[in-house]
């Protein structure tokens, strides 16, 4: 039974991406129920069901009250059939129905509508460029990916559970006073404008109270893990002091946040307390007169009594259930602050594969600086051949790393395009064209998983043979042996942890290699590759990288000049452009940067003249 209700839904169910998602509350929700139309409207009628047959029942006390004047045997030969149907009423058929609402709630909505959010905020956050995440909190985007769907679930959670059930509720309770006594319908109206009005006042301030304070837990969550994944430097530099006071101040803001939040639900409770006793003795009071002057049957009284005193238990859980409702929707509405943003890197409209057969790279009049007036590229041409091997040189700041960027198309460019055998990359799919391309980084950060799923993920499908082969390529086989996690896992088993953090820079860059060698992509590009390893290993890996290069297309960017001597062309770059190009020899003999880098560098490094970050 479980099941069945369990797999109404399916939350991995295919969907219509949208680059351009609504920013606006309603209709973004909407569009994520879709797949739920019909179970909410089920919901819907339950909710609705449940609420009558709990009036249903004030009005059979009210009549069993009545009825209990008589003698008790005629009361039972003349109602007994009716008391007997009420009871297996109450004992079999009410517990079904309560039953259906509940597992359309509790195990159809529930589980599957945050699922659903989840899945399709992360699939669509995924999506984003490289340049989009470099502008926010990892912690904080990961926190609005996590709260938003339960919040969003909760608030379709009180729609049908409490705000649907309420309004059912109350229309009875109407039709019930009504049908004792329309005088007894009078003051449950009039309480239900002061309550309303309460409602309005509360609501109007807890949405966007709640979506600051949601804000703030964000914030707090982004600076907090910032500390923990930078752990290292803020040791080095013995700075928890600072860290503490980077964190307290948003801690402070969260707490100042909530504080206001919490002022408002102490002021509802009072205001209702206060509105429910006004009902009850409004309410119970008429119901009294009307007996006293012989208007109305003891069972009235009863019904009355009951009623309100069931109104009064239920304003508190539904005034409570609208303003986490509304609450929910202002976490849902800080959520959205990431969920919610367009693509803005997509593929073109019928966009194909890559189809790539020589490798020949070809950059055109390429121009881009990050919206900004200097930095980046300043209309770099530049013809790489098929199998070419390209060394790429300068300061910080030449635009060497942009253009890498550039050519994976983490960024489109503002002027200019980059074509590869032809083909414009911005008219081919994004994953195609990076499928074509290995990277081995500077940055050789890894995958908090195992050595053989970090090496894997450069080939998912290469067998145990060709990992291990890949490893060795990258002498990265022999420490990778010796291994083990504390969790006693070992050898390739073991977990790296977050970003790599439980190896040494050279076992990580080697890792990373291993990982590029595995994927054997026509186009190499190498961003200090090498920059982690001692002179030893490196030495042994030279010829490694060497036979990597063979018959590929490479860029090599390095610092250290060594690597990339006897690269068949050398660029030098300066201030966004391509100031000199040539053989290792040519260059040393043009004496121009080049050859005072070489001339000034110690062990092979380009003077560190540091210019603004590309």
């Amino acid at each position: 039974m479980f099941r069945f209700f369990e797999n109404l839904v399916d939350p991995y169910g295919p969907y219509e991406e949208k680059d351009m998602p609504s920013s606006r509350l309603l209709p973004f929700l909407l569009d994520y129920s879709q797949p739920f139309k019909r179970i909410f409207v089920y919901a819907t009628i339950m909710s609705v069901v449940v609420a009558a047959i709990e009036i249903g029942l004030i009005w059979a006390m009210g009549w069993v009250v009545d009825i209990l004047a008589g003698d008790p045997a005629e009361v039972w030969d003349r109602y007994g059939g009716w008391l007997i149907a009420l009871a297996v009423f109450i004992l079999l058929i009410r517990p079904a129905l309560q039953a259906l609402d509940v597992l359309l709630l509790n195990n159809t909505v529930l589980p599957n509508f945050g699922t659903l959010i989840r899945w399709r905020a992360h699939k669509h956050v995924l999506r984003q460029s490289v340049g989009w995440f470099e502008n926010d909190f990892a912690g904080r985007i990961a926190n609005r990916i996590m709260q938003t769907p339960p919040a969003a679930g909760e608030a379709v959670f009180q729609v049908f559970d409490a705000i649907t059930f309420s309004l059912a509720y109350v229309v009875g309770a109407l039709v019930l006073l009504g049908q004792a006594d329309p005088r007894l319908a009078i003051p449950l109206v009039g309480w239900l404008f002061l309550y309303g009005a309460l409602v309005v006042w509360t609501v109007k301030r807890v949405g966007p109270a709640s979506q600051a304070a949601s804000d703030a837990r964000s914030e707090v969550t982004g600076r907090v893990v910032d500390s923990y994944t930078n752990i290292h430097s803020v040791k080095m530099f013995a700075h928890n002091d600072t860290e503490l006071i980077y964190a307290k101040d948003a801690i402070e803001n969260t707490r100042r946040t909530f504080q206001y939040e919490m002022r408002l639900f102490t002021i509802m409770d009072v205001v209702l307390v206060t509105l429910n006793g006004l009902l009850i003795v409004a309410v119970v009071g008429w119901a009294f007169w009307l007996w006293m002057q012989g208007q109305a049957s003891v069972g009235v009284v009863a019904a009355a009594t009951a009623l309100t005193l069931r109104l009064n238990a239920m304003t508190g859980w539904i005034m409570w259930a609208l303003t986490s409702f509304f609450r929910q929707l202002g976490v849902v509405a800080e959520g959205m602050e990431t969920i919610a943003q367009p693509i803005t890197l997509v593929d073109q409209p019928h966009a194909k594969p890559l189809k790539l057969n020589k490798g020949k790279i070809e950059i055109q009049s390429l121009t881009h600086h990050y919206g900004r007036d200097t930095g980046g590229l300043d209309a770099i041409s530049l013809t790489i051949e098929p199998g070419e091997k390209v060394g790429l040189i300068g300061r910080s700041g030449a635009g060497k790393s942009t253009l890498v960027k550039l050519l994976l198309r983490f960024y489109d460019a503002e002027d200019g395009r980059i074509l590869i055998d032809g083909q414009d990359i911005s008219h081919v799919t994004q994953d195609s064209l990076r499928l074509a391309i290995g990277m081995a980084q500077q940055d050789s950060s890894l995958l908090h998983r195992s050595v053989r799923d970090n090496i894997l993920y450069g080939r998912p499908g290469a067998t145990e043979d060709e990992l291990i082969a890949a490893a060795k390529q990258a002498q990265a086989h022999e420490f990778i042996l010796n291994l083990q996690d504390p969790q006693g896992r070992t050898g390739y088993d073991a977990q790296v942890g977050e970003r790599g953090v439980k190896l040494s820079g050279g076992q990580r860059q080697r890792v990373t290699l291993a990982r590029v060698i595995l994927k054997n992509a026509p186009i190499l590009l190498l961003d200090e590759a090498t920059s982690a390893l001692d002179s030893e290993v490196e030495a042994a890996i030279q010829d490694t990288l060497y036979g990597m290069m063979e018959g590929k297309t490479v860029i090599a960017i390095a610092h250290r000049l060594s690597t990339i001597a006897h690269m068949d062309r050398i660029l030098v770059m300066d201030q966004g452009r391509i100031v000199e190009q040539g053989s290792h020899d040519a260059l040393l003999a043009m004496g121009g940067l080049y050859a005072g880098f070489w001339a000034r560098q110690s062990g092979g490094f380009i003077d560190p003249d540091t210019k603004a970050a590309e």
